[in-house]
């Protein structure tokens, strides 16, 4: 296979790296609730995009693992299932963030940065876990960048928590959860055109 050095591409047909993206989705659905439900509590906009983006990233994985060995159009139209859950969360995001920008008094910068640590925990975990398989086909190459990106973007909240304990207002939460939405939605945008192609392409016909 690929990401073991040899020149035929991985497609995901792997015990193994089935049940490491079993593992991948029961740490991302459990991160869903917790940063979901600090979220709220913290007042977070940020910690519940984040939330969303493991929510995401749970679905993501799933269809992944469920399409692996299937037809080229079955995993073309599983990919606009992907792209229209992202645009989705991308949206609600968005409408969140500007419902809540004239919303009094700023998040709890100590909730965020704990539960921002342990997101990011999570996510290096993930990476970790499929780092043997960071080569292959599409679909198995989109879940290693999903997860190495999400662990950059645990960053991001951490320094917006940083930004709400240092400036005592909600303002770096609100600028990184847009931030977020905004990555939510053009990575909807691309997987829907890529998508739409592969969906004209003589082989899936």
């Amino acid at each position: 296979m690929g990401c073991c050095g040899n020149e035929t591409q991985f497609e995901g047909l792997s015990p193994d790296y089935r049940r490491r993206l079993w593992l991948v989705i029961a740490i991302n659905a459990a991160m869903f609730f917790v940063e979901m439900g600090a979220g709220a509590l913290a007042g977070s906009r940020a910690l519940q995009a984040d939330a969303l983006d493991f929510a995401g990233d749970s679905l993501t994985y799933g269809v992944t693992l469920a399409v692996i060995g299937s037809a080229a159009r079955v995993r073309a139209w599983a990919a606009v299932v992907k792209g229209v859950s992202l645009a989705a969360m991308g949206l609600w995001v968005l409408g969140a963030t500007a419902y809540h920008v004239l919303v009094a008094g700023a998040p709890r910068a100590e909730v965020m940065g704990v539960v921002g640590f342990l997101a990011l925990a999570a996510n290096v975990t993930s990476v970790v876990i499929l780092m043997r398989y960071k080569e292959g086909d599409a679909n198995v190459r989109s879940v290693w960048l999903c997860s190495r990106n999400d662990a950059i973007g645990n960053v991001a909240v951490m320094l917006a928590a940083a930004g709400v304990w240092l400036t005592a207002t909600r303002w770096p939460d609100l600028v990184v959860a847009a931030i977020m939405a905004a990555v939510f939605v053009t990575s909807s945008v691309q997987i829907l055109r890529q998508s739409a192609s592969e969906l004209r392409a003589p082989e899936a016909a």
